[in-house]
């Protein structure tokens, strides 16, 4: 996997979580156009972007494949090991159970996601899933990452 990197100098943590955001966002409209559910997920660690995804669930036929997946699954492997300590995922959609259950056994840093899920993310089951060194920022963007989501619902109705 290419990594890669941004220059942080002079920017705060907003505009930091909003630059990364929007590298999340593309992928959900990578998604989008594959007409998979358009969720995009980044890992950042040290100022580098080494693991990314998009929802796969239809063109693998599995469930499972979920954008935090995929990201997951590319940053251990580009880490060497199953845990992201230091590391922060991005994503458009606050996780579901699965994803945010993994996450928790990743041990990941931070959590930072776009718009809420009000039927399937894990705050609406059980906050306690997610790993309680855990720091989680939701919101960021949230008008965007909304927007591509309920877009691509309405157009399937």
């Amino acid at each position: 996997m290419r990594v890669y990197s941004f220059d942080l100098e002079g920017k705060d943590e907003v505009n930091v979580d909003e630059m990364y955001m929007r590298e999340a966002y593309k992928l959900a409209q990578q998604a989008f156009e594959e007409d998979e559910v358009p969720i995009g997920a980044i890992i950042v660690s040290q100022g580098k972007i080494i693991g990314k995804g998009y929802n796969l669930t239809e063109r693998l036929n599995d469930v499972t494949a979920h954008a935090e997946m995929q990201a997951f699954t590319a940053a251990a492997n580009y880490l060497g090991g199953k845990y992201l300590k230091d590391c922060t995922l991005y994503v458009t959609v606050e996780p579901c159970v699965m994803c945010a259950g993994a996450s928790y056994w990743t041990q990941i840093s931070r959590v930072v996601y776009g718009a809420r899920d009000e039927k399937r993310g894990y705050s609406s089951f059980h906050e306690k899933i997610i790993h309680p060194k855990t720091e989680i920022v939701g919101g960021v963007l949230e008008a965007d990452c909304a927007e591509l989501i309920k877009s691509f619902f309405r157009n399937k109705r």
